[in-house]
């Protein structure tokens, strides 16, 4: 008999694998992207469309390893400390994701990108917040499935009311690879597969943006701005100059 806890780890890794051997162009181009803001101290912006997506936006936040240079957007409208039935009608609210850039002021100053994260990409706070950032100038990377908008109805009554899809409406597309139905773990005898697969993917795109985009610095000869663990002896002190100069735009970081 397989074992169910092997085939999740099998499935997860093979999604780890074809998202590094088929999104690497793109993640190069986005790290490319991010390394000249860097470098022009222009804003970057992080936005997690949903309770699970807001996830892999706190899993770059003060992060060991990470870097400090972007504005991590916690909506507290989506998060699921406020319960999970109200962050779904938040999300599937038209008009809210607007009112989510207006609160954080995005799109206040040239040249931002904003890095848009949502598993299925078909919902109303999606594609309120590229359409809205696509108006102000805002240049977007869209975090995002295609497989779920390709596969989702025009007329399902979850998509934004242009029922476009994120996957087509950003600047730069990384396709997470999440499948149809995000759970992918299989136990015998149990008809519903569990076991998600899309927080995990979206963490592992965020973080191979961080590596690629430390990468680019290097190579322009620019110091990366990267946090060290706070749990270190040294981390406090390491980290207290990119506090200093980035917690001003950063909301979340002190």
């Amino acid at each position: 008999m397989s074992n169910p806890l092997q085939n999740y780890q099998a499935c997860i890794t093979g999604l780890f694998e074809r998202i590094l051997s088929t999104q690497q162009p793109m993640i190069l181009r986005a790290a490319q992207r991010l390394s000249r803001a860097i470098q022009e101290n222009r804003k970057i912006h992080l936005l997690g469309t949903g309770a699970h997506s807001q996830l892999a936006v706190e899993e770059v936040l003060w992060r060991a390893g990470g870097l400090a240079a972007w504005n991590p957007i916690l909506d507290p409208g989506t998060s699921l400390l406020h319960g999970a039935k109200r962050s779904v009608s938040f999300e599937r609210l038209p008009g809210y994701g607007v009112g989510v850039l207006n609160a954080y002021q995005v799109g206040g100053t040239p040249d931002e990108t904003m890095i848009i994260i949502n598993a299925y990409g078909i919902d109303p706070m999606s594609l309120d917040v590229a359409l809205e950032c696509r108006r102000r100038g805002v240049y977007t990377i869209g975090v995002t499935s295609p497989a779920y908008g390709r596969a989702t109805p025009a007329d399902s009554p979850i998509r934004h009311p242009s029922k476009k899809n994120l996957f087509e409406e950003v600047d730069l597309l990384i396709d997470s690879q999440v499948p149809l139905g995000d759970a992918v773990g299989r136990v015998p005898g149990f008809a519903q597969e569990v076991g998600s697969s899309s927080t995990l993917c979206s963490c592992f795109v965020m973080n191979l943006l961080v590596i690629a985009a430390v990468q680019e610095l290097q190579r322009s000869g620019v110091e990366p701005p990267v946090f060290m663990s706070a749990n270190l002896p040294q981390g406090d002190e390491a980290n207290a100059r990119w506090e200093r100069q980035y917690g001003p735009q950063a909301r979340y970081m002190l």
